[in-house]
């Protein structure tokens, strides 16, 4: 699903806004999401899943193609781990997390 699916749906489903309105709120629950990772808070949205920020260390790697050694400068990625709920409806109950094939 892209942005301008979730804002139409999101508009059929809320016939009372209009749909500028229903993208300014999407627009604004994104930006503050974004905000919070780049202070280095924690977005929980209960039932839904966690946003955070992992750190990676500065380190040397190696060019596939070439061989030569490449310094890989630290950087911080945004990570998003799923909440119970959202585990259970995918996993059809199970909310282990275990790995059922």
């Amino acid at each position: 699903m892209t942005k301008s699916q979730l804002i139409s749906l999101l508009a059929e489903k809320n016939p009372h806004l209009f749909m500028r309105d229903v993208e300014r709120i999407v627009d604004t629950i994104f930006e503050e999401i974004t905000a919070a990772l780049v202070k280095g808070d924690r977005v929980e949205l209960r039932g839904f899943g966690a946003f955070s920020i992992k750190s990676r260390e500065s380190r040397t790697g190696r060019n596939p193609r070439t061989g030569e050694t490449v310094y890989v400068a630290a950087k911080r990625l945004p990570f998003f781990k799923t909440g119970k709920a959202l585990r259970e409806r995918l996993n059809g109950g199970a909310a282990d997390g275990g790995d059922e094939y």
